[in-house]
């Protein structure tokens, strides 16, 4: 029987997604036969019955206070992690993490020098994806069309370059925790000021009218295209974790044409930041027509109202599948990667 650890938690303001996804994760490698053991990045392996006490599907509507993630930060394992015998005796490690420690290339930095199989993107492209103003600079490499953009500090000849609205957000992170969209000069140092709480460096970017998009990536195959209608202005934390809180149609309503060039594109975006076994590509379609990156996701949420999943789904790929896909992408990378060592 194929061992999996799940390793997941953290102690960034999306602790609670990575939980609710690993409950998701947990259930449906259980379900085709793997053995699985969960570990929290924090709190190391759980029992069954602290499983049962974290492991909750469903996210609360705002992320962790400050306090609570700095006393998280405090208790993080860290380079300890790989001595861990569920770790160091498992044969892949299946990661639902999200932000920087878990999605920045650290931990799979760690995980490789251990000799750990584990999935998703390497460190190369997990630091890639999660630099927002690298990977923009490779979407336009790739020819991908994204938004104009500026680094914090700025003048205010940048600010006005790129107009109003727009938005601001920290340059790596996720779940849209930090971000604020602003529509006037006094709104910018307040909206930064915010962006910081979450990372030292801050993005300034020009708010992209238009229709919501997504698509998944597994293996080297696009999914679906879906459409995502929040009932905010943009598709902030409270929308993607909410139930009710959005509309998301799989496969969305596009021209084939529209959604062949999207799948491309995630496609481009995908390669280009040298991703593997899966991710999730957002975009925004302005009304003109183009279709902008706005980022790639290498540990895409996996909860039950997650995008990927749907993604999958709409191309007849259900949540044990894609489990089960991920995990067997993992372990022949991991018997092509001893061959060569041999």
């Amino acid at each position: 029987m194929t061992r999996v650890t799940v390793l997941t938690g953290g102690s960034t303001p999306e602790r609670d997604v990575a939980f609710a996804g690993a409950a998701q994760v947990v259930q449906a490698l259980r379900q085709r036969g793997y053995a699985v053991t969960v570990v929290d990045t924090v709190d190391g392996p759980l029992s069954a019955e602290a499983e049962r006490a974290v492991l909750v599907p469903s996210v609360g509507r705002a992320p962790p206070s400050d306090a609570e993630l700095r006393a998280l930060e405090a208790r993080e394992l860290g380079a300890e992690l790989v001595d861990l015998p569920e770790l160091a005796d498992a044969d892949l490690v299946f990661l639902v993490l999200h932000g920087l420690p878990g999605e920045g290339g650290a931990l799979q930095a760690l995980l490789e020098s251990a000799g750990i199989p584990y999935t998703g993107s390497g460190p190369l492209g997990s630091a890639l994806a999660m630099d927002k103003d690298v990977a923009k600079r490779l979407f336009q490499w790739a020819q991908v069309p994204t938004a104009s953009w500026v680094m914090w500090p700025a003048d205010r000849s940048a600010v006005d370059g790129l107009g109003f609205p727009l938005v601001v957000k920290p340059s790596k992170g996720g779940s849209t925790v930090g971000l604020t969209v602003v529509n006037r000069h006094a709104e910018v140092e307040p909206a930064v000021a915010t962006a910081q709480n979450f990372d030292d460096e801050v993005m300034l970017e020009r708010f992209i009218p238009g229709r919501e998009l997504t698509c998944g990536v597994l293996g080297d195959r696009a999914l679906a295209v879906g459409e995502i209608i929040p009932s905010h202005e943009i598709f902030d934390y409270e929308c993607k974790y909410t139930p009710g809180m959005s509309q998301e149609i799989f496969p969305a309503d596009l021209p084939r044409p529209v959604a062949t060039r999207i799948q491309s594109l995630a496609l481009a975006v995908h390669r280009g930041l040298k991703l593997r076994d899966f991710s999730r590509v957002d975009f925004k379609l302005h009304p003109d027509g183009t279709p902008y990156c706005l980022e790639a996701n290498t540990l895409p949420g996996l909860t039950g109202t997650s995008l990927l999943p749907q993604s999958a789904a709409a191309v007849g790929i259900g949540f044990p599948e894609l489990c089960d896909t991920i995990c067997q992408l993992t372990l022949r990378r991991a018997v092509r990667r001893n061959k060569v060592g041999a």
